[in-house]
């Protein structure tokens, strides 16, 4: 990661193998465009299948909230994370009025563990909120991995 104007600008390092899983989270300002809303959270999560099918991204979890998302996402090496995100922050900017806030999180899950343990505190993030009894009540979650395997 470099720091230029003032910005963190997310390159993923050559060595990190094609396929590493990072935990993203990325937030929204403002309250006049919840992502749980029916209607944006149709197209966000839709959003989420196509870029899986066109490989810009492998998307092996994505869980909307009210005021952020959570994924696990996988990039290959010849675009960078930070472009891919961008682009797909910006194209919901002017499609759903979604502010989002500058940069996102990221973490590498380093091992099969990582991912489980990851995947189950994204899962769980609904229940924790009290927005649903049990994770799988939450109906804004796509894993479009399982249905191209």
């Amino acid at each position: 990661m470099s720091i230029l104007h003032g910005k963190l600008h997310h390159k993923t390092p050559g060595w990190v193998p094609t396929g590493a899983r990072f935990h993203i989270r990325i937030r929204s300002e403002g309250a006049h465009a919840r992502l749980t809303d029916p209607d944006i959270a149709a197209r966000l999560l839709s959003s989420v299948t196509f870029y899986h099918a066109r490989s810009r991204w492998c998307a092996w979890l994505f869980v909307l909230m009210p005021d952020h998302l959570h994924a696990i996402l996988s990039f290959s090496q010849d675009v960078s994370m930070s472009r891919v995100l961008g682009d797909w922050k910006k194209y919901h900017e002017h499609k759903t009025g979604i502010c989002w806030q500058d940069g996102y999180f990221d973490h590498r899950l380093r091992s099969d563990e990582e991912f489980i343990e990851k995947s189950h505190y994204i899962r769980m993030n609904p229940v924790r909120a009290g927005l649903c009894a049990a994770p799988t009540d939450w109906p804004w979650v796509v894993e479009p991995w399982k249905q191209t395997t």
